[in-house]
């Protein structure tokens, strides 16, 4: 796990100052604590900080095998395998990360197809002069790029292609408007303009700093039939999840899972459970200190003990939120509005104090069909049917000044992509894995663990998996009003101390709650920003801060302090030190 990043230059142009690059590696400090290295390889430059998860002494990159060089940010989980089929003694290293780099040498651009892991690759071939830029089919891990007069920069994160000059620091207004009415932006642009996505499953051939060809890998398996009985799909969904959970936990470094007392997490315990193990599991759960929050603390506790896991349960405050989400909102450069963040930020910076590599449950419900809105959007417009993301989180609002026009064109894109999609709810769920999963909880999961210095890892987004859940008739994703059903009766078989059928409570940050109860003085705080005035009506701002009392008020109140947050650092470049209120009075 690392921060990666590099350029390729167009003929005749000189290449970059020595500075620029270590202006990118300080960037990508906190993706790579371990170690830094720079390669100047003529028509090409490579950096690589590095986090060591496999291979702690011999696997400093960047790698080279002949004409290729090669730096990695990620996990190839079928790193054993490709060995035996390669042959060991053509391997240097113990580094998971040279199985790309040799496939590469026998398979060329669709070398890919080939790995089993999350990664973002950049590989630059000597002879050609070309670089590839290749990122994981789910979009577990980031990876962007830009052109600038020189040839073309990528980098694991927008911060360093900005931070190295490369990139201006400025706002697309579209995006940004996407941005605010859906917490997330979708497609291949982002807030920065020029500053571009890999997108998931896609491979760059990049020549004389000009991107030559875009192949692209679906993380949606081809339609293969639909499994015909309860027994057949559980026993293949029994040894996906086996698998899978086996392959993830393949690491030299200490690990642990985020539980809550959801069906994802529980389902990863429980195959994690039957594992054989040297030391025990290390579980975390996030509950919060306010009024009518969620606490799903006493399930949980009942989970890790089954499992027989060491747990520890951390209580969030409001004071615990004022006081950091300065620090929480800046490592959210590629900016995601979803609250979420919160919780995750503080149980990374708990669970680094003993753990190096952390498991979560992200993509359980976009691949077992668990959202509410699946159920509402697949109902007969008579009984209430409802369009996803039908409605912007400032429609009806009257509080931005010009009502954004096209916030929904990159869903509407999702939408006509999936339409081929064999059934009514699998296209609802390919509209979420092209956009939601990779462009909100993908990013909010590798920011806050990596602004730790941990490695995030998601069994529930496996090859294996994806292929049994795309077998699923609608019947088995959906049951009774419940989603996720097969998987509810999975861990029902496995798992005597869950009760995947009852009513799930829900794991809600009380943003509103703690965001109502500083109203006035936050209102008044977020409405004299420049950014916020520029978009906003000053007095309608306060009006909303006042009055963040239920759902809707308060996700709009909090986009805009995010927003408000997230300008200050990554576009007027100041740091994120000392409190919201502090942070926003200067």
């Amino acid at each position: 796990m690392c921060g990666i990043g590099g350029l390729i230059y167009t003929p005749g142009t000189q290449p970059c100052s020595e500075s620029v690059l270590e202006r990118m590696a300080q960037a990508l400090g906190h993706r790579g604590p371990n170690g830094v290295h720079i390669a100047r390889l003529g028509r090409a430059d490579m950096v690589h900080t590095r986090l060591a998860i496999i291979d702690l002494e011999g696997g400093d990159q960047p790698l080279t095998s002949g004409d290729g060089t090669l730096v990695a940010n990620g996990e190839i989980y079928n790193d054993p395998q490709i060995r035996r089929q390669i042959g060991p003694e053509h391997f240097q290293t113990g580094s998971d990360c040279e199985s790309p780099l040799l496939l590469w040498e026998r398979n060329g651009c669709t070398y890919t197809r080939g790995l089993r892991g999350m990664y973002a690759i950049g590989l630059y071939d000597k002879a050609q002069q070309e670089l590839l830029l290749s990122r994981d089919p789910f979009g577990i891990k980031p990876l962007y790029f830009t052109e600038f007069s020189g040839g073309i920069a990528f980098a694991s994160e927008p911060a360093p292609l900005i931070a190295s000059g490369l990139a201006p620091r400025a706002i697309a207004p579209a995006v940004r408007d996407e941005l605010l009415q859906l917490q997330f932006t979708t497609g291949w642009e982002t807030i920065f303009p020029g500053i571009q996505r890999v997108m998931p499953g896609e491979t760059l051939r990049i020549n004389q700093g000009r991107i030559l060809d875009r192949q692209r890998q679906s993380p949606i398996p081809a339609h293969a039939p639909f499994f015909t009985s309860e027994a057949e799909a559980l026993n293949h969904l029994d040894a996906a999840l086996m698998d899978s959970v086996h392959a993830h936990e393949r690491s030299d470094v200490p690990f642990g899972l985020f539980l809550s007392g959801g069906i994802d997490s529980a389902c990863l315990l429980t195959a994690m459970s039957r594992l054989p193990r040297t030391t025990p599991l290390r579980t975390w759960t996030a509950i919060f200190d306010a009024p009518g929050a969620a606490d799903e603390a006493e399930a949980a506790n009942a989970l890790a003990r089954h499992a027989r896991a060491e747990h520890e349960t951390l209580r969030i405050t409001a004071d615990m939120v004022w006081q950091h989400l300065p620090a929480i909102v800046a490592c959210m450069d590629d900016p995601v509005a979803d609250y979420a963040i919160i919780p995750t930020w503080f149980l990374a910076q708990k669970a680094a104090q003993d753990v190096t590599v952390i498991l979560s449950g992200e993509g359980g419900d976009e691949l077992f069909c668990g959202y509410g809105r699946y159920r509402s959007a697949s109902r007969p417009w008579w009984k209430g049917k409802r369009r996803m993301w039908r409605r912007g989180i400032f429609d009806n609002m009257n509080i931005l000044r010009q009502h954004p026009a096209h916030w929904r064109d990159g869903i509407a894109a999702a939408e006509m992509a999936a339409a081929d999609a064999a059934t009514p709810l699998s296209r609802l769920q390919a509209v979420d894995i092209a956009e939601w999963l990779p462009n909100d909880l993908l990013i909010k999961l590798d920011r806050c663990l990596m602004a730790h210095g941990l490695e995030g890892r998601t069994p529930l987004l496996d090859p294996v998996v994806a292929q049994t859940a795309w077998r699923l008739p609608d019947s088995m994703r959906l049951r009774d009003g419940k989603g996720k059903w097969l998987l509810r009766k999975w861990l029902q078989q496995h798992n005597s101390a869950a009760r995947p059928f009852a009513p799930k409570q829900g794991f809600t940050v009380p943003i509103g709650t703690w965001i109502r109860q500083q109203g006035a003085h936050l209102g008044d705080l977020v409405a004299r920003q420049e950014c916020i005035a520029e978009i906003a009506r000053p007095d309608r701002v306060k009006a909303l801060f006042r009055a963040a009392d239920n759902r809707r008020t308060g996700a709009a109140a909090w986009a805009l302090l995010f927003y408000a947050l997230w300008h200050r650092t990554h576009i007027h470049n100041l740091p994120p030190e000392g409190d919201v209120f502090s942070a926003l009075s200067q």
